[in-house]
């Protein structure tokens, strides 16, 4: 277990750095890659589990690992621009969001899973806070966010959440998915 130290950058477990507001494509993701007058071009299709990857016509195997939308669509552009089409126009939607939830355990007031708002992210507050915020016995110096490490090892961080709450810290420990966030009890 370490400490969390506080910073102003906004990353994804990955370390992949997004714009505040920025929608990252998820594995399992159901989108449709549209080329402005190439309607043999448009496709729909789920990305892969293992590597957010897609498979499209003439260019192949494309990973959207931790790309935005913007950013997917800029890399599909580029890919049909190098060897098959003159400046082509192509557009990116999310027809249907993967299931995206965190766990919210100890001293909250509806403990259980908490669902990521469709197109957005989620921080450490927004996760307590939809599970009914805390409980009037919780240790908000102290709580515990679990993720998995691209090793599959567990990694453990102590937030003080108090302090997040009250403005004084720069970093909002935005989530990924299927992380664990472990509200203690204060200790009377």
């Amino acid at each position: 277990m370490r400490a969390a130290s506080s910073g102003a950058t906004s990353r994804t477990s990955s370390g992949f750095e997004a714009a505040k507001g920025d929608y990252i494509l998820q594995p399992s993701d159901l989108i449709r890659i549209k080329v402005f007058q190439e309607e043999d071009l448009t496709q729909e299709v789920r990305l892969s589990q293992e590597a957010t990857s897609v498979t499209l016509l003439l260019i192949g195997t494309v990973d959207l690992q931790n790309k935005t939308v913007r950013a997917a669509e800029e890399l599909i552009r580029q890919r049909y621009n190098a060897d098959f089409l003159v400046n082509p126009q192509v557009s990116l939607t999310v027809i249907e969001y993967s299931k995206r939830s965190v766990d919210v355990i100890g001293a909250v007031n509806t403990a259980g899973r908490v669902f990521f708002p469709q197109e957005k992210e989620l921080d450490l507050v927004g996760a307590i806070t939809l599970a009914g915020g805390q409980n009037r016995y919780a240790d908000l110096k102290k709580v515990r966010l679990t993720r998995r490490k691209p090793d599959g090892q567990p990694e453990t961080i102590i937030v003080n959440v108090d302090e997040l709450m009250k403005g004084g810290a720069t970093k909002s420990y935005p989530l990924s998915k299927d992380d664990v966030i472990f509200v203690p009890e204060k200790i009377l």
